[in-house]
């Protein structure tokens, strides 16, 4: 459940609160911590649900928040074995099958700032070190056999690659995903790059993730919105 007034989201999120450990408080802030927005990932008509669920799995261990997914032949599926809830505490952008979804998609991203990198086997291409942390970057992903679109590598920013030096062309989707994501999100860490959550990003993080750590909570708030339009206060 969302609440975009912010004095009720606050009061909210008082009253949730107590109904979580301290330990458990104390662990949603800290991931909070590390949560940015800072990069992203495309993925564009993935159809096996394994490399999905890994990339989603990948996305929440190395602090990303936001996947993008386009959807055209193939239909998004989670492999819950493989995500371990990781897609739980994701923010997922659905890009349903319709013409010119994957320019939609690249125009949302350059809406909120974000240099759209694909990501080619190619070896004229930069590489993924040579990529520049201070400016917002979605990665772009392509599906298993014949990789991204040329509607997708038409409208990318640019294109890099990951170094290899053995016969193999190319590595899985989910291990590039894994290779790339580890190797960019720990340059940014290590650098001077403001690259954490906004305030009001966090708060509303935090609010969606208490959620989803009480079990019924859309009743609950609903009792405790009750209690704060009734006097202003939170009834436990």
């Amino acid at each position: 459940m969302q609440i975009e007034d912010k004095k009720l989201r606050a009061k909210l999120i008082e009253g949730l609160e107590q109904f979580v450990t301290d330990e458990r408080k104390e662990r949603l802030l800290s991931v909070l911590d590390n949560r940015t927005r800072h990069v992203t990932v495309v993925l564009e008509d993935l159809y096996q649900t394994q490399n999905i669920s890994a990339v989603m799995r990948s996305c929440e261990c190395y602090g990303i928040q936001d996947a993008y997914i386009v959807e055209n032949r193939n239909t998004f599926e989670i492999h819950k074995d493989i995500s371990m809830g990781a897609d739980k505490w994701l923010t997922l952008h659905h890009y349903p099958h319709s013409e010119h979804n994957v320019k939609r998609c690249i125009d949302d991203l350059h809406a909120h700032g974000y240099t759209v990198i694909a990501t080619l086997p190619d070896e004229k291409r930069t590489t993924i070190m040579d990529l520049p942390v201070e400016r917002k970057t979605a990665f772009l992903f392509g599906t298993e056999l014949t990789g991204l679109s040329e509607e997708a590598v038409r409208y990318a920013d640019g294109a890099a690659l990951i170094p290899m030096y053995g016969f193999t062309e190319s590595f899985n989707i989910s291990n590039s995903a894994a290779i790339i994501l580890s190797h960019f999100s720990e340059r940014l860490r290590h650098s001077e790059v403001d690259w954490k959550l906004t305030p009001d990003e966090r708060e509303e993080l935090y609010f969606s993730w208490l959620q989803k750590s009480i079990r019924n909570s859309e009743s609950l708030i609903r009792h405790l919105s009750s209690d704060i339009a009734g006097d202003g206060k939170i009834l436990p």
